[in-house]
């Protein structure tokens, strides 16, 4: 029994840095979903608010700013919108593509990009019974 003296210490030493880094793993993958369903329910947003305008200048407009407005909570400094309005009139179609780079440089000491783009893209149909200004 007296040559195992120390054997936990070593063992904790050795096991320590495997699980920082695991848990820094999982931070990282938790971090990456949450944006995912950020970006999706922006882009689910800014579709749908830019299906219901009534020209496609208004329709950029409402689109952006539900974009802004779903991603006000989530730190998406450099977020883009793209509203699709080339298929806009009654029964047609519009679409919003939302990308945002997500941080990871805070997770050191994993060897990852400090940066990860997550972009989505919902299209919304234009209701068919409706007035379209051009």
């Amino acid at each position: 029994m007296t040559d195992e003296q120390g054997s936990a210490a070593v063992e904790l030493v050795l096991v320590t840095p495997v699980l920082v880094a695991l848990m820094l793993f999982v931070v990282a993958g938790g971090r990456l979903a949450s944006a995912r369903a950020d970006v999706d329910a922006a882009a689910r947003d800014s579709a749908r608010a830019a299906s219901i305008a009534r020209s496609p200048a208004q329709a950029e407009r409402d689109g952006k700013q539900a974009t802004e407005a779903a991603l006000h909570a989530m730190s998406c400094p450099t977020a883009t919108v793209t509203i699709d309005t080339s298929d806009f009139r009654p029964g047609g179609t519009v679409a919003a593509t939302v990308t945002c780079e997500v941080d990871l440089a805070d997770l050191t000491g994993l060897g990852l990009p400090g940066h990860r783009a997550i972009s989505s893209r919902f299209v919304e149909p234009i209701d068919a019974f409706r007035g379209v200004t051009p």
